[in-house]
């Protein structure tokens, strides 16, 4: 397995990528460092990223310890399109097709039913997983030469300054991350809205973006 702590200077390796033109030896770096069990900070639409393997349980534990996130917290994966969803979870609440169709990619985030073979870790023990498909070119590309979904939670210290830029990333996570894919700034700096299909009528656990009212305007309530 791939640490961070094995390189001398214990520092994450920073790749500048421009969304335009992406660096093909840059992802495929990334792409090797996850599949490795590594963790890679990457932007999206909304604040910049902490993945890992959604499949790799150690990678997953890394993430834990590199926020100081607590066991208690369940972890979002994100996922390159609605096809990647469903083969990561099996078939979706109808409100849930209905609200990816509208916003993905988008900053929502959809909690859904999550299968056995999810692991625990990222559902802290709810039996549910959070979703989404980001709006953004670097993610995306990271995501589809990966091949399968990652864990997409913020990538700083649990209940640290949001990550913004690739500065802010090394600043709280440099000696825990081993790459950070540099893409410049985000745009939205704000979390993603996350919305609840488990239950019916689908219930908002996180304003954010995508507002309310469009929300429940879309799905009828």
């Amino acid at each position: 397995m791939m640490r961070t702590g094995d390189r001398p200077d214990g520092q994450a390796v920073r790749r500048c990528v421009a969304p335009e033109a992406p660096s093909a030896s840059a992802f495929a770096h990334a792409v090797s460092v996850l599949r490795q069990g590594g963790l890679v900070a990457f932007p999206t639409d909304t604040l910049y990223a902490l993945g890992a393997d959604a499949s790799n349980p150690s990678a997953i534990e890394r993430v834990f310890i590199a926020k100081g996130r607590k066991p208690t917290n369940p972890i979002l994966l994100l996922v390159a399109d609605l096809t990647m969803a469903i083969r990561c979870v099996g078939e979706l609440p109808e409100a849930a097709v209905r609200l990816a169709e509208r916003w993905w990619p988008g900053p929502l985030t959809l909690v859904v039913p999550a299968p056995g073979t999810i692991c625990s870790l990222l559902t802290a023990g709810t039996d549910r997983i959070g979703l989404r498909v980001p709006d953004a070119a670097i993610a995306l590309t990271l995501i589809r030469q990966f091949g399968g979904p990652v864990t997409g939670t913020s990538a700083n210290r649990s209940g640290g300054k949001d990550p913004l830029d690739a500065d802010e990333v090394l600043r709280q996570l440099g000696g825990q991350v081993d790459v950070v894919l540099d893409g410049g700034p985000v745009a939205a700096g704000s979390p993603s809205t996350v919305v609840d299909v488990t239950i019916s009528p689908p219930v908002i656990v996180r304003h954010g973006p995508v507002r309310q009212e469009e929300i429940l305007s879309l799905l009828g309530l």
